[in-house]
């Protein structure tokens, strides 16, 4: 018991692809630092906002003594993601693939120092038909190059457009808890992988 009190608390970052105010992948973020509160110690959600992240371009970047120097609020996004533990993606489907905004994220924090690499993660999606599944393997596809190591099983794909609403409210919150108890079993998988991943160090 005093062992697991002990036990450092994991940070996840967690990163929406949609910036939209009542997105349903916001709410699935915010369902996970709930979840993570209420019944597993050890693991933090740190919600990451890309809003305000300018679009890439190195016109932005200037050199200081040799090193890069990024814009004010993409070093402090920069920051967060490199004190990461692992990361929870929260990712909608544009035209088959991931979203402008969350491309850009990954960019930004992959010049010079990639700051993704070497970490777990994990990939949540909600959306219709296949339920954001494809932008889920496209997202796998760049992990590849940003060398994030993605958790396989559980998936969570939520296809979302139930008239009533069964999964989300109309502010975008999770009111689904068999869709909480899956949520869930991601996290616990998340956790069990970084904890993995570190006793390799």
């Amino acid at each position: 018991m005093e062992a697991a009190m002990t036990k450092p608390v994991l940070r996840v970052a967690a990163i929406s692809g949609s910036i939209r105010k009542a997105s349903w992948h916001g709410g699935l973020i915010r369902a996970a630092a709930e979840v993570c509160e209420d019944s597993i110690p050890g693991l933090r959600i740190d919600h990451l906002d890309i809003a305000d992240l300018p679009m890439l371009n190195t016109d932005l970047i200037t050199t200081d003594g040799g090193a890069s120097c990024f814009p004010p609020v993409v070093e402090a996004f920069r920051a967060k993601v490199l004190l990461a533990d692992c990361f929870l993606f929260a990712s909608p489907e544009y035209n088959y693939s991931i979203t402008g905004p969350l491309k850009n994220a990954l960019d930004w924090a992959s010049i010079g120092v990639n700051c993704w690499a070497d970490k777990p993660g994990a990939i949540i999606c909600a959306g219709g038909n296949f339920g954001g599944g494809r932008s889920s393997y496209h997202l796998r596809q760049i992990g590849v190059f940003l060398d994030i190591h993605f958790i396989n099983k559980p998936e969570l794909f939520v296809w979302s457009f139930e008239d009533p609403p069964k999964f989300f409210d109309s502010d975008g919150n999770l009111i689904n808890e068999e869709t909480r108890a899956r949520l869930k079993k991601v996290l616990l998988s998340l956790q069990a992988f970084t904890h993995r991943l570190q006793k390799k160090d």
